[in-house]
C-alpha cells in the first residue's frame, strides 16, 4: 500500500511529459507557432538619387473658347475592380487640374469631374464616364456609348486587362479618335494588338513584377515555387514576370494554379497548392485577396510570411490594410509606384497634387494616402501623357493624326521616374519591390529597390512572336539573361 502513491506520481509524471511531448510537435508542425521572420533584404547597388524628378508646378486655371475637346473616361463601378472607381477618376481629374487648369467639382467625389480647364484655346469638356465590370463585352458597349453616342474625341481608360485588349482593338477600327490606357497591365494590349492610336504610359503586370523572381531566388533561398493567379489575361501577365525572372535565375515552378476571376470561394483553388514548395506567389487581386488568403489558411494553416510573395494587390492603398499583420514580412511587387520614395516630385506629388485637389474618397479615406495607387497613379500618367500631346498640337485635334504623333514622343518627368514610349507605345519606366511590414501595429508598405527602365520585352523575354501570357506560359525555361539580375538599386525613402 505505501508503493502506490509513488506509482501514481510515476504514471503522473509519464503522463505529462507524453503531453508536453504532443504539445511540442504541434507547434513545430505549424499549428500556433510564429512563423521565423522574413530574411532582411537590402538591394545589390546603392541608391542613385541623381536622376529623381523635381516636383510639377501647377498651371494657373484656363478656360477657353474653342471648339471644345470631348473627352471620355473608362472607369470601373462594378466588379472585382469596382471599388477603385473613385480612384480612377481622383487620378485622371488631377492631372487635368495640375497641367490644364481645371478645376474638381467636389474635393471628395472625384466621379463628380471638373470645371474649367483647356489647351490651347480649346475648353476639355467630360462628355461622359464609363462604368466597367472588368469585362471585354461591357467595356466595349460603354466604349461605343462614348465614342459614338456620345461623340467623344479622345478617351482614357480602361482600368482592367481583358477590357483594354478590347479597347486597343477597337480602337484599330476608329483611326480619327485617340485612346490613352487608364491602368490596365496584360501584355498583348500594346505588344500584341499594337494599335497605332492607343498609348499606355504604365507598365504591364509583368513589368511591374521585375526583381521578384530574382529576390525569391537569390535572397530568399526559394528553389521550388508555385504560382496561383487569376486565370485573364492581366493575371497571366503578372504571373508570367514572376515565372520568367524566377526561372531565369535558377528556379523551378512545379504548379500554377488559375481560379477564375471574381471567384468568391477559393477553397478548391488553395487545396491545390503544393506544400512541398520553397514559396508561392500570388496574383489574385482586387475583391479575391482576402478570400483567397482565408480560403488558404483554412486549409494549409497560418500564412508563414517567408514563403508568400505578392503583386500590386498586397500593396494597393485602400485595399493592403485589410490583409492584416498575418502577412508581415511579405515582399511584393508595385506597379511602378512607391509611396514612400523620398524624392522631390514623389512627396510633392502625394502632398500637393493628389492631397491638393482631393481630401477623401473611397476606399481608402485621405486622398495623399492613395496618390500611390496603381490605378490613382495609372490614370493621373495616361491623362498627362494625353495633355501633354495635346499641348504640343495647341488643342487642335481637327487632325488627330498630329496628336498621336505627338503623344508617341512624350516622355513624362514622373513622380516615380521618368516615363517614355517604346515602339509600341508602350511606357518604359522603373519598378520597385516592396515589404509590407507592422507600424505601431498597423499593416504598412516600404520600398526595398527599385529596377530602373523596365521594358515590355523584360529584358528580351517577351515579343510579338512569342506565345502570349496564359496557363502554360511562359515555360519556365533557367538561364535566361535578364539585365537586372543581381543589380537591384537601393532607393531613398521617407523615414530611413
Amino acid at each position: 500500500m505505501k508503493r502506490r502513491p509513488s506509482w501514481l506520481a510515476l504514471l503522473v509524471g509519464l503522463l505529462m511529459l507524453v503531453l508536453a511531448g504532443c504539445g511540442s510537435d504541434s507547434s513545430s508542425g505549424g499549428g500556433d507557432k510564429k512563423a521565423a521572420s522574413t530574411p532582411e533584404v537590402k538591394a545589390d547597388q546603392a541608391a542613385d538619387t541623381s536622376k529623381d524628378q523635381e516636383p510639377q508646378p501647377a498651371v494657373e486655371p484656363r478656360t477657353g473658347k474653342g471648339t471644345p475637346i470631348k473627352v471620355a473616361i473608362m472607369s470601373e463601378c462594378k466588379g472585382a475592380f469596382g471599388d477603385f472607381d473613385q480612384q480612377n477618376m481622383a487620378g485622371a481629374v488631377a492631372a487635368f487640374a495640375q497641367f490644364a487648369g481645371a478645376k474638381p467639382k467636389d474635393p471628395n467625389t472625384p466621379k463628380k469631374g471638373w470645371t474649367g480647364g483647356a489647351v490651347g484655346d480649346h475648353p476639355l469638356e467630360l462628355v461622359g464616364v464609363g462604368c466597367g465590370d472588368d469585362t471585354a463585352d461591357t467595356v466595349i458597349k460603354e466604349t461605343r456609348r462614348l465614342m459614338e453616342q456620345l461623340d467623344a474625341d479622345v478617351m482614357i481608360g480602361p482600368l482592367s486587362g481583358d477590357e483594354s485588349i478590347a479597347v486597343a482593338n477597337y480602337a484599330k477600327d476608329h483611326p480619327d479618335k485617340t485612346f490613352v490606357a487608364g491602368s490596365s497591365g496584360a501584355q498583348d494590349t500594346t505588344l500584341k494588338v499594337q494599335a497605332p492610336n492607343y498609348f499606355r504610359f504604365n507598365g504591364d503586370g509583368a513589368m511591374w513584377n521585375a526583381g521578384l523572381g530574382d529576390l525569391a531566388f537569390s535572397k530568399l533561398g526559394w528553389k521550388k515555387a508555385a504560382v496561383i493567379a487569376d486565370d485573364y489575361s492581366f493575371g497571366w501577365t503578372s504571373a508570367a514576370g514572376f515565372i520568367a525572372e524566377f526561372c531565369a535565375a535558377g528556379g523551378q515552378v512545379t504548379q500554377r494554379v488559375f481560379p477564375p476571376l471574381n471567384t468568391t470561394d477559393y477553397s478548391s483553388f488553395a487545396q491545390q497548392l503544393p506544400t512541398d514548395v520553397d514559396g508561392t506567389f500570388v496574383a489574385v487581386g482586387g475583391a479575391g485577396l482576402i478570400p483567397f488568403l482565408k480560403a488558404y489558411e483554412q486549409s494549409k494553416g497560418p500564412i508563414d510570411a517567408k514563403k508568400f510573395m505578392g503583386n500590386l494587390f498586397w500593396g494597393t492603398p485602400g485595399q493592403f490594410e485589410q490583409l492584416g499583420p498575418r502577412v508581415a514580412g511579405v515582399y511584393i511587387g508595385g506597379a511602378g509606384t512607391a509611396g514612400d520614395l523620398d524624392s522631390p516630385a514623389a512627396t510633392d506629388y502625394a502632398a500637393n497634387i493628389i492631397g491638393k485637389w482631393f481630401k477623401k474618397f473611397p476606399p481608402g479615406g485621405d486622398a495623399a494616402a492613395q496618390a500611390a495607387s496603381t490605378f490613382t497613379y495609372g490614370y493621373y500618367l495616361n491623362t498627362w501623357g494625353l495633355i501633354k500631346g495635346l499641348e504640343a498640337v495647341k488643342g487642335d485635334i481637327s487632325d488627330q493624326t498630329k496628336l498621336q504623333e505627338a503623344i508617341a514622343t512624350t516622355t513624362l518627368p514622373a513622380p516615380y521616374g521618368e516615363v517614355k514610349l517604346d515602339e509600341n507605345r508602350q511606357g518604359v519606366l522603373d519598378v520597385f519591390y516592396q515589404q509590407l511590414f507592422l507600424k505601431d501595429n498597423k499593416l504598412a508598405v516600404k520600398t526595398i529597390a527599385k529596377i530602373p527602365a523596365v521594358d515590355q520585352t523584360f529584358g528580351g523575354t517577351f515579343s510579338a512572336d512569342t506565345p502570349a501570357p496564359g496557363r502554360k506560359a511562359p515555360e519556365c525555361k533557367p538561364g535566361g539573361k535578364l539585365p537586372w539580375l543581381g543589380k537591384s538599386q537601393g532607393v531613398k525613402v521617407v523615414g530611413g
